[in-house]
């Protein structure tokens, strides 16, 4: 191999889709070795495409962490899917994510078969999530039905098919390695030392509100909004962030959840956010949390756009 082969750097983008709750942001976090993308127990967590920032010596992988497709029920369910959908057509490869411990169903059909379409213009990839879950033959099973799912849906065969696990590191650095290898001749597209390109104020955001999902009833996530209203540092001090958020829900019965009985569940929310956003940021913050109502917001245009989306 020549000095110049070996000097070939290079730098492209990689796309996460699977339906939700199959670990795609935990997978990302694992990939760039800190937490760029927010996870929750609960399905529709990520509403943005955060960008995390993979660096190696020989090349950069720019992974784009998107909701779930789903077959959408609100206005903003057909926005999500939107901006999936954006998202497909313009990166360099994708990997298809489902996890070992579910059964392969229509969700993941459903995605496979809007896969079909881009399927033939870049390398898809098969990813088996959550395998720490499960024994290797459930392993090697779900990776069949994979295979099985790429045949029947028109993707064909898969670029590369990889079990992993974000929980113990198992072939995360493979599938970094796999997916770069993929990625075009580029110059770096982001400094070294970057590790997402989101703006602070979204990610603070997305901090506040994966920690006010916690715990709490199934219906909440659809109906949570997080708006970072102001952030700047203390009048007289260059070590204290002060940060205020709102925080919007659909109904007052939802506003009363976050809350909690006198308080106590959003003095939660707040220790749980701020401990995160301290460790993001680097510096000691004031958190300041108002919840307040903004009635049937996933349905109303207007809102929608008020609210970021």
């Amino acid at each position: 191999m020549t000095a110049a082969a070996e000097s070939t750097f290079q730098a492209g983008f990689a796309c996460l889709v699977g339906r939700p709750n199959v670990g795609k942001s935990t997978l990302t976090n694992a990939l760039v070795g800190q937490k760029v993308a927010i996870t929750s127990s609960r399905p529709q967590t990520t509403r943005h495409t955060i960008r995390g920032i993979v660096h190696q010596p020989h090349g950069q992988l720019i992974l784009v962490d998107t909701p779930g497709l789903h077959r959408p029920r609100t206005l903003l369910g057909e926005r999500l899917n939107s901006l999936v959908r954006a998202t497909l057509s313009e990166v360099d490869a994708i990997g298809l994510c489902v996890p070992a411990d579910a059964v392969i169903g229509p969700g993941d059909r459903f995605i496979a078969s809007e896969l079909a379409t881009v399927a033939r213009r870049r390398p898809v990839f098969g990813i088996v999530t959550k395998t720490d879950l499960v024994n290797p033959q459930r392993v090697a099973e779900q990776l069949a039905g994979l295979a099985e799912l790429a045949r029947s849906s028109g993707i064909g065969e898969f670029a590369e098919m990889v079990p992993v696990s974000a929980v113990d590191g198992f072939q995360v650095t493979l599938l970094a390695d796999l997916l770069l290898a993929r990625m075009p001749e580029s110059p770096p597209l982001y400094p070294g030392g970057e590790l997402t390109d989101e703006p602070e104020q979204t990610l603070v955001a997305e901090l506040v509100r994966e920690a006010a999902l916690e715990g709490v009833r199934d219906e909440l996530p659809h109906s949570l909004a997080v708006v970072v209203e102001e952030m700047k540092p203390r009048e007289g001090r260059d070590d204290l962030l002060d940060i205020y958020v709102n925080l919007y829900v659909e109904r007052d019965s939802q506003k009363a959840i976050v809350i909690g009985r006198g308080g106590r569940r959003l003095k939660e929310v707040g220790t749980r956010a701020r401990a995160h956003i301290e460790a993001l940021l680097g510096t000691s913050v004031y958190l300041d949390l108002h919840v307040k109502v903004a009635k049937d917001w996933q349905r109303d245009p207007k809102q929608l756009r008020r609210l970021g989306f």
